[in-house]
């Protein structure tokens, strides 16, 4: 049994399940996937974590004005991975991402552990980004003097917590609008109602968008990418203007890394989160116009932008306010909230950074929706899961059946959850999907070293030794309750492999059988 949970499924086994099952629609230029990177890149991570990792947390020290190393840092290890995913999604131009590398370098096993990781990434990741989109969102509302009912806002133990805290926090008005949902909630049988329908609403919205079609959801990207990049560099522009550079370095603050090293790369695990986009980019390979050259454009070029970005949105906010004020969920709002500047103008630039956040957090809910189907979709297709998850729509020629799952999934627990719980899961997640990949580029040059393959990873093993050892790096540096967390995670998904998938291989029938005509005709 052992020498079969390896067994492999050739880049040729998967070019012929495509050609004989058919594929997706290709229909995605390198603009399209460039975009889908960085609208799953710029979101939730630059918008909200950035935060506590600047300050840090009962749990870890925090950056400080040094939080533009941490950026570094994490990019680099990023970059060293997205060589190797654009290595594979060049060669392996089919929806899967990680799991389809994975089965087609090291085995079936390791592919099912890491499809299953993979939902840590896109599904439990998208639940955190639409509470923090709600969040968002209900804040631009305040500014047209809009409200919700704040037992329709927020999640029942973030409710109950800030009930019990509440006199220690008399005056601050979000606690007091939190709290509120305990106190005027409806109840039933004696519970309150409290759910977070701006998150439930949201998912449901982008799921329409993504059944109807790959095409329509790209489009609908783009855009939602360009007005977000262009709000983020009005924040830039503004903030240039109202930096004040006793706030780099502070020495009554601990100056510019207040904690030195161990702040810098606590700080560079927490915005991992910001960083993930690229390998949503790889979902979409089976639906790429041209994937030979289009997917590693499009893997390398989204890093590159949001790189840039990032850097300069760091050095900017922690420039117009002190860094130990700016650990709250909105960074960027509170930065012009303690800038000095004319009024008129940092009002303006809260609202329109307000309106930023809802706009790329939404991009950021659609690119992950549109990935965790497509995992889905080829890990059915292979029959690890059920026949249902691989079908296409016949007219919208999506994965609709995982589509809508997922959708429901994500909208029922967004509607309920507590985003604290969810964001270090998905660092970790997807930082073990990275050295899985890495290491499938080391197996695969050794075991297909004449496959052609249009990009080709430098320096191996080199390269994806470099790669595995600073996504491990930036593991150590998560708590250890993440830890815990992931290991019950993958034993459950153990359970799932070991319960249906094993014994439905697709891959595993078809060697059999080949095995078995071989031997008869001995």
């Amino acid at each position: 049994m052992a020498s079969s949970l390896f067994v492999r499924k050739s880049v040729a086994d998967c070019e012929a399940d495509v050609e004989r099952r058919g594929g997706l629609k290709r229909s995605l230029n390198k603009w399209h996937l460039t975009a889908l990177g960085v609208g799953a890149t710029i979101g939730a991570g630059i918008f909200a974590t950035t935060g506590t990792a600047i300050v840090g947390d009962a749990l870890r020290p925090g950056a400080g004005p040094a939080i533009v190393f941490s950026f570094l840092l994490t990019a680099v290890a990023c970059g060293f991975a997205a060589l190797c995913y654009a290595e594979f999604a060049a060669m392996v131009p089919i929806s899967g991402s990680a799991y389809t590398y994975a089965y087609a370098s090291i085995g079936e096993f390791v592919a099912w552990i890491i499809g299953w990781d993979l939902i840590i990434e896109y599904a439990v990741g998208n639940i955190g980004v639409a509470i923090g989109w709600a969040g968002y969102f209900r804040e631009l509302l305040g500014h047209f003097g809009l409200s919700v009912p704040a037992w329709l806002a927020t999640d029942y133990r973030t409710a109950h917590a800030a009930f019990t805290t509440l006199g220690a926090n008399p005056t601050d008005p979000l606690q007091q609008y939190i709290a509120s949902a305990w106190s005027n909630a409806p109840h039933i049988f004696g519970l309150p109602i409290i759910i977070n329908l701006p998150a439930f609403l949201v998912v449901a919205a982008i799921t329409v968008i993504l059944v109807i079609g790959i095409k329509e959801s790209a489009d609908s990207n783009n855009a939602m990418v360009l007005l977000k990049i262009g709000i983020i560099l009005f924040f830039i522009a503004v903030g240039i203007f109202l930096i004040r550079p006793h706030n780099w370095n502070d020495p009554a603050a601990g100056g510019f890394a207040p904690n030195g090293f161990p702040g810098i790369s606590a700080a560079a695990a927490i915005i991992f989160f910001s960083y993930i986009g690229f390998d949503a980019v790889s979902t979409a390979a089976e639906e790429a116009k041209n994937p030979a050259k289009d997917m590693p454009f499009g893997i390398i070029m989204s890093l590159v932008v949001c790189t840039v970005l990032y850097i300069a949105i760091s050095v900017v906010m922690t420039g117009m306010a002190p860094w130990k004020s700016l650990g709250t969920a909105e960074p960027m709002i509170t930065a012009l909230q303690y800038a000095s500047g004319p009024p008129a103008l940092l009002k303006a630039s809260r609202l329109i950074v307000s309106l930023g956040a809802v706009v790329a957090m939404g991009s950021v809910l659609l690119v992950f929706q549109l990935g965790q189907p497509r995992i889905f979709f080829s890990m059915a297709r292979d029959g690890l899961l059920p026949p249902v998850m691989a079908r296409i729509h016949p007219r919208f020629k999506t994965p609709y059946v995982g589509t809508i799952l997922t959708g429901i999934f994500v909208a029922v627990f967004s509607a309920f959850a507590n985003i604290a719980e969810v964001v270090d899961l998905t660092n970790i997640g997807t930082l073990f999907a990275f050295v899985l990949v890495s290491a499938g580029v080391i197996f695969l040059r050794r075991l297909e070293p004449d496959r052609p393959r249009p990009f080709r990873v430098p320096w191996v093993p080199l390269t994806p030794i470099i790669s595995i050892v600073a996504c491990v790096y930036l593991m150590c540096q998560l708590p250890g309750i993440t830890w815990i967390r992931f290991a019950v995670w993958l034993v459950i998904g153990l359970v799932f492999y070991f319960a249906y998938g094993y014994r439905h291989s697709v891959h595993r029938k078809v060697m059999a059988a080949r095995a078995a005509t071989a031997a008869s005709s001995e």
